[in-house]
């Protein structure tokens, strides 16, 4: 905390002059391009249907209410389709980012130079591309239904896991490792007896929490002709039937509630 001589002596200050005047122009600067964005968004904005927005929305909801319970039957399908694509997403995510996660760790990777840069640059390549553009990429190549699903929703998560997963091993006791390895054990035996056991805590952890994530990015995939239950509202919506749009939304809303029950009392159970 700098001290400024005054006329009345010496002041304790949080901030000289110089930081005080930084300080305010990165302030002003911020304020400059928030206003020049909103003006930007202003222009590129309909605001009569902005503020006409609550008396549609709440045109929409008189229309849709009550939900229409007869449709239910025609959704055990879809909701039995939405929970198997983020289970056996997951599932198979699992199965490819534990060996990336095990290349991309610092600590058993066999080559930092070459192998550990190619084992991140999946990890991030996978993360940064979302589950609807992997679902459309998809179903161009293999065409629609549920299978481009699980196949989308398993390579969005395996940078999620792979990352995860390689920062809990990077992150293990090797006071551990080194007493196994002083026994004369192999690298996989190293592997098996000193660093599986004290990861798999995380990895189940890890394993639960994106199956709830997937539970939620499965519920929309199916707006893109990747199967589940968001094909039938897609359909719904087509069709302006919005009794059936709030059953499936009520549907959705009831499948996250369960996945996240779930997951914690599974996790809850881990820790």
């Amino acid at each position: 905390m700098p001290v400024i001589e005054t006329a009345k002596g010496p002041e304790w200050r949080l901030r000289n002059q110089r930081e005080a005047l930084t300080r305010w122009s990165f302030w002003l600067v911020g304020v400059v391009v928030f206003l020049w964005c909103w003006a930007r968004i202003s222009e590129a904005t309909t605001w009569f249907f902005v503020w006409d927005a609550p008396s549609i929305a709440g045109d929409i909801f008189e229309r849709a209410t009550p939900p229409r319970w007869s449709y239910m039957d025609n959704l055990w399908l879809p909701i039995w389709d939405t929970l198997n694509i983020a289970t056996l997403g997951t599932i198979g995510a699992l199965i490819l980012a534990v060996p990336v996660a095990f290349l991309a760790a610092r600590n058993t990777t066999p080559s930092a130079l070459f192998i550990r840069p190619i084992a991140l640059l999946i990890i991030v390549s996978t993360r940064s591309i979302n589950s609807l553009i992997w679902a459309l990429l998809l179903i161009a190549i293999i065409g629609p239904g549920v299978f481009a699903g699980i196949v989308a929703i398993a390579i969005r998560s395996i940078g999620f896991c792979a990352k995860l997963l390689y920062e809990a091993i990077e992150e293990i006791d090797h006071t551990q490792v080194e007493a196994i390895t002083a026994t004369g054990a192999s690298r996989w035996q190293v592997m098996v007896y000193g660093i599986v056991p004290q990861i798999m805590p995380a990895f189940a952890g890890i394993s639960v929490f994106r199956w709830d994530i997937n539970i939620r990015e499965s519920t929309v995939l199916g707006l893109v002709g990747a199967g589940g239950i968001g094909l039938q509202l897609q359909a719904s919506l087509n069709t302006l039937a919005w009794p059936q749009v709030s059953l499936i939304l009520l549907v959705i809303l009831a499948a996250v509630v369960l996945s996240e029950w779930v997951s914690a009392k599974v996790r809850g159970a881990i820790i």
